[in-house]
């Protein structure tokens, strides 16, 4: 199962590059310090789930720690990406982790 994880993982980062919305310079530690869910106000959905997200994911995978069972990230981007043409790239490899994440 971690071993698919990861690959979601990797498939939501390969998306962020193929749009290029992948960024080579990280947002100030201040903007990443925000405590508002998905960092509203200082990140964008996809800064989000470059620099927190898929971080985040892959320290719990390294640290062999419990992951998250029941979480929904795809509802939040579904709204906020509406109306761009890489929403659906990026909702596929979170669905699926979604879902494996709801059967683990």
């Amino acid at each position: 199962m971690k071993r698919e994880i990861r690959q979601h993982l990797t498939d939501l980062q390969l998306a962020l590059r193929i749009h290029q919305l992948w960024e080579a310079t990280p947002p100030s530690a201040e903007d990443l310090a925000n405590d508002q869910p998905f960092c509203v106000g200082t990140l964008s959905p996809t800064q989000w789930l470059q620099w927190i997200f898929i971080p985040r994911m892959n320290a719990l995978l390294d640290a062999n720690a419990d992951l998250p069972t029941n979480f929904a990230i795809t509802p939040y981007l579904e709204e906020a990406l509406k109306n761009e043409p890489y929403l659906s790239a990026l909702c596929q490899p979170l669905l699926a982790l979604e879902q494996k994440l709801k059967t683990a």
